[in-house]
C-alpha cells in the first residue's frame, strides 16, 4: 500500500484547506472501499482455491448468449460494492467462466444486490419506482454489455488474470487461499488508492457552481450526473443518499448517477486496469458509461 503512504505524505507536505479537504475525501473513499475490497478478495480466494471448476460448468449455460443474463441476475447474491466485484470477476475467469458472463456479473453485482436496493428505498421513501428503475436499468446495462463483449470483444483487448504464484499442483487448499488472498488484496488495494486519489482531486478541483449550471437542462443533466458519478466514486451502498440530495436534478438524472456509479468510476477504472489491463479498462469503461447513461434515460422515461 505504498501509494496510500505517498498520498498522505503529499497532503502533509502542503497544509492548506484545499489539501485538507483532498485528504478527507481520499480517506473517505479508501476507508469506504477497503472492507468491500477485502470481502471481494476473500470471495475471490475462496473461488480460486476451494471451488472446483466443474461447479461453474454446471451452474452456467454453455452458450455465452444464455450465460450472460444468468450471470447478470446472479449479481443479486453478492452483498458488496464495486471494489469487491473486480477480483471476483477475475477469479471467475481464472476458473473457466466465459469473460462475457464474468463481466456481466462484475457490472451487476454492486448495482442490484439487496443492500443497494434497500438503501435506495430508504433514500427515496415512498418512491418504489426509483428502486425498480435502478434494478431494471442496471441489469439491462450489465446484460447488454456482456452480450456486446461476447459479440464484439477481442481476446487481445483483455488480459486474463493469471493464477497467483502460490498456486501449484502440490499446494494445499489453505495455502492456495492465503497466497491468493494476499496477492489479490495487495494488488487491487494499490489501484484502489490511485483511483481514490484521482477522484479526490476532481472532487476538490471542480466548483459546485458548475453543476448547478446544467441542472435545469434535461438533455445535459443526465450525462452530467453520469460523469459526476465517475468522478465522485461513491460506494454503491451510499450513492443513493448522494443522489437523493441532488434535489435540483430530475429523477432520471439522479437515476443515471446511481446506475453509472457502481459500474464506472475512477477507482474502478484503476482496479480494472490493474486486473485486466489498461487497454481493456479504457474500452470497457467508456462503452459501459455510454450504455448505462442510455439505459438510465430510457428507463427513466418509461418508469419515472
Amino acid at each position: 500500500m505504498t501509494a496510500a503512504v505517498a498520498a498522505f505524505a503529499v497532503g502533509g507536505a502542503f497544509p492548506s484547506p484545499a489539501v485538507a479537504a483532498w485528504r478527507t475525501v481520499l480517506t473517505a473513499i479508501v476507508v469506504q472501499g477497503i472492507p468491500f475490497l477485502l470481502l471481494g478478495t476473500l470471495v475471490s480466494a475462496a473461488i480460486n482455491s476451494l471451488v472446483p471448476t466443474r461447479v461453474f460448468a454446471r451452474l452456467l449455460p454453455r452458450s455465452p448468449a444464455l450465460a450472460v443474463p444468468v450471470a447478470g441476475a446472479a449479481g443479486v447474491v453478492l452483498p458488496g460494492c464495486e471494489c469487491a466485484s473486480v477480483p471476483v470477476a477475475g477469479s471467475l475467469m481464472r476458473r473457466g467462466v466465459t469473460p462475457a458472463a464474468a463481466l456481466a456479473f462484475l457490472l451487476s453485482a454492486p448495482a442490484i444486490n439487496p443492500m443497494v436496493l434497500v438503501a435506495t428505498s430508504v433514500a427515496f421513501p415512498g418512491n418504489p419506482r426509483m428502486v425498480l428503475a435502478r434494478l431494471v436499468a442496471s441489469l439491462a446495462t450489465s446484460v447488454v454489455m456482456g452480450w456486446l463483449w461476447a459479440g464484439l470483444g477481442r481476446e487481445e483487448w483483455l488480459r486474463l488474470p493469471r493464477r497467483h504464484p502460490g498456486h501449484a499442483p502440490g499446494a494445499g487448499r489453505l495455502e492456495e487461499f492465503r497466497a491468493s488472498l494476499q496477492h489479490d488484496f495487495l494488488t487491487a488495494g494499490g489501484f484502489l488508492v490511485i483511483g481514490a486519489a484521482a477522484a479526490a482531486t476532481f472532487n476538490i478541483a471542480v466548483p459546485h457552481s458548475v453543476l448547478r449550471t446544467f441542472s435545469d437542462s434535461p438533455w445535459l443533466s443526465v450525462p452530467l450526473l453520469g460523469l459526476l458519478a465517475v468522478i465522485l466514486a461513491v460506494c454503491s451502498e451510499a450513492d443513493a443518499f448522494v443522489a437523493a440530495s441532488l434535489a435540483g436534478f430530475s429523477p432520471t438524472a439522479r437515476l443515471a448517477f446511481m446506475v453509472v456509479g457502481p459500474m464506472v468510476d475512477l477507482k474502478l477504472v484503476a482496479l480494472q486496469s490493474g486486473t485486466f489491463g489498461r487497454a481493456f479498462a479504457l474500452r470497457f469503461s467508456t462503452a459501459t458509461w455510454l450504455m448505462a447513461v442510455l439505459c438510465s434515460a430510457l428507463t427513466g422515461w418509461w418508469l419515472l
